[in-house]
């Protein structure tokens, strides 16, 4: 199982800052100190060229990223401070993203130890998401296969309302996002079928609609590959989550989830999506344990 990574993603920010940065280094090293994946698994990238990252963005937006030159209401509306660093983490992000979705067409498992940046447009960057790699990591696969079905299923505990924007109208793209219908961000987008639970919903209630609904559109539309943001901020520690799943409850839903891709034989492609714990630390066992059982169920199902 290939997964994809760099030390460009490990961009250091002000210590108050509030999204845990050193979730990517802590998850990789959890993974490789307890063998779960061998260091020949973890593909180091470089960052992608900006044609690729111009496939859902305004080479103007592309321009000021990578020059720092966004006014003040947008720097807000990020929540990054940005720059070259932080372009550089950004599109590396990116082409993780986009390699991860090339590996899980060939091998039916890829993964992106990082991704999910749903909240960021064509034009601005919100919610500390700067550029959408899962559009433009679609946009790539469409270039070389334009009849190909992909599915967006988004698990994290926020609308991705940038990804929904994006991708809106295209018949080959089914996006679906289950998330808190009064938490961030404000203003929803539409995507192909947004499932809004309450909040502080239950662990049950939020499996249970889960499962019911996600079924009922894998069936319907057969994807030739998901695209899965998995989402470490549904744990009942989150700061923004606002969900009350328990550790096991999250592990059920990544068992149920990820066994369903694998035994029906649907390539799928694993982002991490957001997470904000209490215990910084926790956050990244959480993407450890979403991997983990990602490659233990491709082991156990290879060659059904």
């Amino acid at each position: 199982m290939r997964c994809f990574y760099s030390e460009s993603l490990e961009l250091e920010l002000p210590k108050e800052h509030p999204f845990p940065m050193e979730k990517f280094r802590i998850s990789k090293d959890m993974l490789l100190e307890e063998k779960i994946l061998t260091p020949e698994e973890i593909i180091e990238i470089r960052p992608a060229d900006t044609h690729t990252l111009q496939k859902a963005h305004e080479l103007d937006y592309i321009r000021k990223i990578e020059s720092g030159m966004l006014d003040r209401k947008e720097q807000i509306q990020l929540g990054l401070p940005v720059g070259p660093k932080l372009f550089t983490r950004s599109a590396t992000e990116v082409e993780a993203t986009r390699l991860a979705c090339h590996a899980a067409l060939v091998e039916g498992v890829g993964v992106c130890l990082a991704g999910g940046t749903h909240h960021a447009f064509s034009n601005h960057g919100e919610g500390y998401c700067v550029f959408n790699d899962i559009a433009i990591a679609i946009r790539d696969l469409q270039a070389k296969q334009p009849n190909i079905k992909i599915m967006v299923v988004d698990t994290d505990a926020h609308q991705g309302n940038g990804t929904a924007s994006l991708l809106a109208n295209d018949p080959r793209v089914f996006t679906y996002s289950i998330h808190v219908g009064r938490n961030y961000p404000t203003r929803k987008e539409s995507s192909t079928l947004d499932i809004e639970t309450v909040r502080y919903v239950e662990g049950e209630m939020y499996l249970n609609q889960l499962f019911n609904t996600l079924a009922g559109a894998l069936d319907a539309f057969a994807p030739d590959l998901v695209i899965w943001i998995s989402g470490a901020d549904n744990h009942r520690n989150d700061r923004f989550g606002q969900m009350r799943l328990s550790l096991r409850e999250i592990q059920r839903r990544d068992e149920v989830l990820l066994s369903a891709f694998i035994r029906n034989r649907i390539p799928v492609a694993v982002l991490y999506g957001g997470g904000y714990n209490r215990q910084p630390e926790f956050t990244a066992k959480l993407h450890r344990n979403t991997i983990a059982t990602a490659k233990r169920l491709a082991a156990q199902y290879r060659g059904l």
